[in-house]
């Protein structure tokens, strides 16, 4: 004769339990090391896209709206308006352009100076004279920096940290990206007419 023992049956519901504190453990690490990893693909990915965009407004008209806002768009790596994959709330509009000129100052230092939008050439071809008459003039575009800004005026604030998942409320604001590159031809072409 042979005993056998039975096996020892677990109350019932322990393993439920034990599953749900498991799974709630597993998934909050899961979606944690997701924010982690979209974090560093945004840190990556909004230097990238600020780089394009300085690169394309170097060689772009600033004098039009619709070539600017393509530039914006081609920057995000879209055709059309919209928001960067995986980056909310990045969109086109956080895109600031701005164009610098290298003004000297009176005791002589050269500084990057921000043109302001009123005071900008009317078209690229007086942007160019502008450049030849006086290289270090105000209104002579020299540099082109673009930033990620909040779309809510002039001062250039921090966007907002959005996780993918609601749950989970980050106080962070997105990288402060900046690049600054050397203004070229500024969509000048041969035979451009000379605006007023």
């Amino acid at each position: 004769m042979s005993a056998t023992r039975p096996a020892r049956a677990l109350p019932r519901g322990t393993i439920a339990i034990e599953f749900s504190l498991l799974s709630l453990l597993f998934f909050t690490l899961l979606f944690a090391v997701m924010e982690v990893a979209r974090a560093m693909y945004l840190l990556n990915t909004l230097q990238e896209v600020t780089r394009r965009a300085a690169a394309l407004a170097a060689v772009s008209d600033f004098s039009d709206p619709a070539v600017m806002d393509l530039v914006r768009q081609t920057a995000l790596m879209r055709t059309g308006p919209g928001m960067l994959t995986l980056g909310q709330p990045v969109t086109d509009a956080h895109l600031r352009i701005d164009y610098l000129s290298l003004a000297r100052a009176a005791n002589g230092d050269l500084t990057l100076t921000p043109i302001p939008s009123g005071s900008l050439p009317a078209c690229v071809a007086r942007a160019r004279l502008n450049c030849v008459a006086d290289p270090n003039g105000a209104s002579c575009i020299r540099f082109v920096r673009v930033r990620l800004c909040a779309p809510n005026g002039n001062s250039c604030d921090p966007v907002s940290y959005q996780a993918v998942v609601p749950l989970f409320s980050l106080p962070a604001t997105l990288p402060t990206a900046t690049t600054i590159v050397k203004a070229e031809s500024l969509g000048l072409q041969a035979g451009s007419p000379l605006c007023p």
